[in-house]
């Protein structure tokens, strides 16, 4: 049985996109919100590009206490995973290889940080409020979970998937059942998946069982690039 930390992770995971609530600076005294892009960063934390002349960036200025609502696409939003992360918004001031990271997520945002007055964000989670369906409500305070190829490891990972196994990709997205209008290319790998940027759509895929090392990553993305079938997911950690 999954775990609800587990569910609400693979939520984070597999959603690249949120309703952020701050504190209105304009109306003191209401929550402002708007949808924002982001990827997880190191740390298993949401990682945010906002403008500095958007309203929330203006309100996490003066107050960095906000939420970011997560939710699964599903018919009957009332029986569909959601998960509310309560966070500390954190302004990043040398992001280095968050910025990387993101980039590969979000390409057509490589300009924004320095063209257009961008900054990079990182909501430091505090707690969780997961609601798997009716009845399947919790308060979780340990969700995230550091990401131990983040960095050079990583990236060389990618770089290498991108180049040399195109085939083995496309067998992945077909395996899945994903879409295919443009060619699919990884742009993240963590322990319990990885992540594929087709069009500007992405799309995260769990391993049959969680990958620690580089070296069962690569065992994993060898052996589905010869499956006939997604291996259902064993486990993962809490």
């Amino acid at each position: 049985m999954t775990s609800p930390a587990l569910a609400a992770r693979t939520l984070l995971l597999s959603q690249y996109n949120g309703a952020l609530s701050t504190h209105s600076k304009a109306m003191p005294g209401f929550p402002f919100g708007s949808v924002v892009p982001y990827c997880l960063d190191a740390d298993g934390y949401p990682l945010l590009l906002i403008s500095r002349i958007a309203q929330h960036t203006r309100n996490l200025e003066a107050a960095a206490k906000c939420s970011l609502l997560v939710g699964e696409r599903h018919d009957d939003v009332q029986s569909a995973g959601r998960l509310t992360l309560l966070a500390e918004a954190h302004k990043l001031e040398a992001p280095g290889e968050a910025a990387e990271r993101y980039y590969r997520y979000f390409p057509e945002a490589a300009g924004y940080h320095s063209a257009h007055d961008f900054d990079f964000w990182c909501l430091r989670p505090v707690r969780y409020r997961y609601i798997g369906g009716f009845g399947k409500i919790h308060w979780l305070d340990a969700v995230a979970q550091a990401n131990p190829f983040a960095g050079a490891a990583e990236a060389g990972m990618v770089e290498h998937m991108n180049a040399d196994h195109a085939k083995a990709i496309a067998h992945y997205v077909a395996l899945a059942g994903l879409p295919t209008h443009a060619p699919a290319q990884m742009a993240g790998i963590d322990a319990e998946g990885f992540h594929l940027r087709i069009g500007q759509g992405l799309h995260w895929l769990a391993f049959g069982a969680p990958c620690n090392t580089p070296k069962q990553v690569r065992e994993a993305l060898v052996a589905l690039a010869y499956a006939d079938a997604w291996p259902l997911r064993q486990g993962g950690a809490t």
